[in-house]
């Protein structure tokens, strides 16, 4: 098992910035790909951004420009880097890890709520 534990999620005007962090422990050999994902009120869990072991990553439309994601593998840990922020940014961020070693297990972390107000 893989446990995830995310920090850094709050209240911010628009225009702001906030830094996610999540870390991983428990059985994390095999670590691959973490992310962030979120869901809004109403809306579906979404991909907003995720990076292989490897370095590279990939964006939601929606964030490209204003959101850098980046990790530590010596900590396993994924960051996530918000500038900018919207309204629309608010929403439950959380991460996600996948460990493969003869198959690919998904985990999650609880969530943090980012509140950006206008």
């Amino acid at each position: 098992q893989v446990q995830l534990v995310e920090s850094g999620g709050g209240l911010v005007q628009a225009g702001g910035s906030l830094r996610l962090s999540c870390a991983a422990s428990g059985r994390t050999f095999g670590l691959n790909a973490m992310g962030w994902y979120r869901q809004a009120p109403g809306k579906q869990r979404e991909l907003v951004a995720r990076v292989t072991s490897g370095g590279d990553s990939n964006y939601a439309d929606s964030v490209k420009g204003r959101f850098l994601i980046s990790r530590d593998n010596a900590k396993n840990t994924v960051y996530l880097q918000m500038n900018n922020l919207k309204p629309e940014d608010t929403a439950v961020y959380y991460c996600n890890a996948d460990t493969t070693i003869f198959k690919t297990v998904t985990y999650w972390g609880q969530g943090t709520q980012v509140t950006v107000s206008s």
